[in-house]
């Protein structure tokens, strides 16, 4: 398969973008919470319930003997009804395939594919072998490929990477979408503009008077919430989100476009310092398989998704690179944790506090 990188092209967004428009005000007030009026972004909630759904039916796999269906993956990947089996409803137009960047769509069926026929095996994972492996103590188990790659881990945080940090930070931020009109009021929404950074502040899966409030939070906004003691991260997040949905709903242009690369700036430190997390307990564990391949499933998951911003601080090729130093290959069905090692992943982990600012703090994470 081939290595799941973006096309360079994208990296052509990470330019800042400045469109004369005068403000309404020269002084406004910025809310404590994320308390602005018309905001709607059920689309985004509508997507963090159906990830979750999907994260639910992979897990139920680390029991041995529970065979998933991939084309029940499938059909919940584009939400198909019939197919999909929802525990919830969902509006037809809501799918988390179309939202993934197209040249990745279809890296997650062929990963759907390959989970769910390691979830047939019926003896314990093994080097070459797919499988249930519990950790030393027995009290956690996961289902491994036969290259011990928890695919469960990739396609969920590989869809948070792919979809939501994708659509947030290089849609939603993007040229088209902040070049929208900001004149016309729709009710509930409020103009064009703002609403597409309420959308962009729906996939950071939080309460809009967060982090006051921490009730709910799900997927990015779970991983905020772990760096925020090193990295204050959910403050970071939180005043660019504010003071960029206040900025447009004032005519300040300058100010969101500051706002944009703030948020940027803080979700790219989120996703990396995860990553370096993560690394961190693999090489804690490093003896201790079943937990060593948990963690690293998870810290290849989000390297991947450092590529989604344009305004990252990895190349493509570092990404591949560091990707390649965690597994030996940049293709998830062609790494192998079984051959992980120890300086190499501390190779992996210099590399990616270097690029991110990090070195500080790379051992505490």
């Amino acid at each position: 398969m081939k290595k799941f990188l973006l096309p360079a092209a994208l990296s052509l967004l990470a330019a800042p973008f400045f469109f004369s428009c005068e403000k309404t005000d020269d002084t406004y007030s910025i809310p404590e919470t994320y308390d602005f009026e018309n905001v709607d972004y059920g689309g985004q909630v509508q997507r963090l319930q159906m990830l979750q759904e999907i994260k639910s039916y992979l897990v139920s796999a680390n029991t041995q003997g529970v065979a998933l269906d991939a084309g029940r993956l499938k059909a919940m990947y584009a939400n198909e009804p019939a197919g999909a089996q929802w525990a919830l409803q969902y509006d037809a137009s809501r799918r988390l395939k179309d939202k993934a960047l197209e040249s990745q769509q279809p890296v997650f069926e062929a990963l759907m594919d390959a989970i769910a026929l390691s979830s047939t095996s019926a003896v314990a994972g093994a080097e070459g072998q797919a499988g249930v492996v519990a950790s030393l103590d027995g009290s956690r188990r996961y289902l491994f490929n036969e290259k011990g790659v928890e695919l469960a881990q990739i396609i969920e945080k590989g869809l948070m990477g792919a979809c939501f940090y994708y659509q947030s930070t290089a849609v939603y931020m993007g040229e088209d979408r902040m070049n929208a009109d900001n004149e016309a009021v729709k009710p509930g929404e409020g103009t064009a503009m703002e609403h597409h950074w309420d959308e962009a502040f729906g996939y950071y899966g939080v309460p809009r008077d967060f982090p006051l409030n921490k009730d709910g939070i799900a997927f990015w906004g779970v991983y905020s919430d772990r760096r925020d003691p090193l990295l204050n991260s959910n403050r970071k997040m939180m005043d660019a989100f504010l003071k960029g949905r206040a900025a447009i709903s004032n005519k300040d242009i300058e100010t969101r476009d500051e706002a944009i690369m703030e948020a940027r700036a803080a979700w790219e430190e989120i996703s990396g310092a995860t990553a370096i997390s993560y690394i961190n307990v693999a090489i804690r564990d490093f003896d201790d398989f079943s937990l060593r391949a948990h963690a690293l499933s998870e810290a290849i998951a989000f390297v991947y998704a450092l590529q989604f911003n344009p305004e990252k601080s990895l190349s493509n090729t570092q990404v591949s690179e560091v990707l390649e130093l965690i597994g030996g290959s940049a293709d998830f069905l062609e790494m192998n944790l079984y051959q992980a090692e120890v300086s190499r992943l501390e190779q992996a982990r210099s590399q990616l506090a270097a690029a991110l600012g990090l070195q500080q703090q790379m051992e505490e994470l």
